[in-house]
């Protein structure tokens, strides 16, 4: 089933307009998430809106936005006056100017999206705003609302389609300043960083995200599938962490010279074929299945303890 869209309206260059649709370009969905249970009966927690004088619960629509101008005193704001100062952003993205994409500081960039047309109309609309800044090889600022909020949004073209980043507004980036004032001027000699040349050549290669492991998430759902087949869990040692470097230039030839003995062995891997990337983490978790799931899920647990099984996708949630 397709995401639903974050946002509908229209794209705009001059007089050029076209209805459009924003979706989400990532997702947090596949991770595995936990709810808060009471430890002595196993129920889940629930979540109360009380009023913090009196202790009673508050309905709905009771429940206003108010912004906090003293200890005790607030600024009640309706949703009808917060409409009221809508934008045309709302329902306009609207391009204001085109710039390189060098030009935009990683630290402004917040979550990607994805801008299709809306329907079956606009689409020849859509594709010359597309090329347009293909061609100019820049990347187009506009602004949109989202959850009543303003963000400018940088677009770019993608295969198709049309990517847009929302970005960060200056208040909302500090100052590197702040925190680099400290950091000492320290003189390196060419031995030192020629050695530590050596170390990024054999370390360096191709970006290929589908290799990319997430080791914590395969650990946790082990865990969980060690917990539900009711094998024991046992701590694992504390990881040694090194201490302070006394000779620099020495702990650069160590690095460098454990780096060619693992040079072999990572000309092998790459040989071989890369792993599927698994569509969802969810997918590894073992199933339970009614009042006997527990007894079912131990005669299926893995053979061996530090590999998760991989089970047939549910449709329920886990957690």
């Amino acid at each position: 089933m397709a995401p639903r869209a974050n946002w509908k309206g229209f794209l705009r260059l001059s007089l050029v307009t076209c209805p459009v649709a924003l979706y989400p370009a990532t997702s947090d969905t596949e991770k595995v998430s936990f709810n808060q249970i009471n430890r002595k009966t196993g129920h889940r927690i629930k979540y109360l809106k009380v009023d913090a004088e009196t202790g009673d619960e508050v309905s709905s629509d009771d429940i206003v936005k108010g912004y906090k101008v003293d200890t005790d005193t607030y600024i009640e704001v309706t949703k009808d006056e917060l409409d009221d100062i809508a934008l045309d952003s709302t329902h306009t993205i609207e391009i204001d100017e085109f710039v390189p994409k060098a030009d935009i500081d990683n630290r402004y960039l917040i979550r990607p999206y994805y801008l299709v047309p809306d329907g079956k109309v606009g689409h020849d609309a859509y594709a010359v705003i597309r090329e347009t800044i293909r061609s100019m090889n820049k990347v187009a600022i506009g602004r949109v609302v989202l959850t009543n909020r303003e963000h400018i949004i940088a677009l770019e073209p993608l295969e198709s389609g049309l990517m847009g980043t929302l970005l960060r507004y200056p208040y909302e980036v500090r100052s590197e300043m702040e925190y680099f004032d400290d950091i000492q001027d320290v003189k390196l000699t060419k031995d030192m960083l020629d050695l530590a040349k050596h170390i990024v050549e054999k370390k360096s290669g191709a970006f290929e995200p589908e290799l990319f492991e997430d080791h914590y998430e395969t650990a946790l759902i082990d865990l969980i599938n060690k917990k539900r087949s009711g094998m024991p869990i046992t701590a694992k040692a504390a990881p040694k962490t090194g201490g302070n470097v006394i000779n620099l230039m020495d702990a650069l030839k160590k690095s460098l010279a454990s780096e060619k003995e693992a040079a072999p062995a990572a000309k092998v891997a790459k040989g071989k074929k890369p792993k599927k990337r698994v569509e969802g983490q969810r997918e590894m978790l073992l199933p339970i299945a009614g009042k006997g799931g527990r007894e079912a899920a131990a005669k299926e647990a893995p053979k061996k303890a530090d590999k998760p099984v991989r089970a047939p996708a549910r449709t329920k949630k886990a957690g």
